[in-house]
């Protein structure tokens, strides 16, 4: 579970400085002072084979409009392939990335997928910090957190190395 989790870690928006980040939506709202780049309505963010989908983006910035904060909202979905070449999808209803903590927070329904061998995390708090090596997934109500490991059947393997 830890080892899916943190690979998780590095998805949404990796190397920030190492390729264009695009954002496409309805509406951008500015506020350079505060450093705020809000995006609204069908907002697409890409960077490299990375997607994200949201209602709502809010980028916070610091001094030097350097991305300190992420935050995605409403009918959150993700595709990403990590450094590694793992490929990831999946939902949530919000989700939080901090990049100078290398942390990832998922939030509501939350549903991750690693496409390669379609190992799966179900619950409603995800929370990933790849720094710390940390990962914890919650379920709200009640709900049991979800894990899907596909397993190969031993008989299958011997059979089939065996013809």
């Amino acid at each position: 579970m830890i080892k899916l989790l943190l690979s998780l870690a590095t998805f949404l928006i990796v190397n920030v400085h190492a390729e264009e980040l695009k954002v496409l939506s309805d509406n951008f709202k500015g506020d350079q002072p505060n450093g705020l780049s809000i995006f609204t309505g069908n907002v697409k963010v890409t960077k490299g084979l990375d997607e994200l989908n949201a209602s709502k983006v809010t980028i916070y910035t610091d001094a030097q409009r350097k991305p300190t904060k992420y935050i995605a909202e409403g009918s959150v979905s993700f595709y990403i392939v990590t450094e590694n070449g793992e490929k990831y999808r999946g939902k949530s209803q919000k989700a939080i990335y901090l990049p100078n903590e290398s942390e990832y927070q998922f939030y509501t329904k939350v549903d991750l997928i690693r496409i390669d061998d379609y190992r799966r995390v179900k619950g409603d708090k995800v929370v990933v910090n790849e720094i710390r090596g940390f990962a914890n997934a919650d379920s709200a109500d009640g709900e049991p957190v979800v894990m899907i490991f596909t397993m190969q059947d031993k008989n299958a393997t011997k059979k089939s190395t065996q013809k």
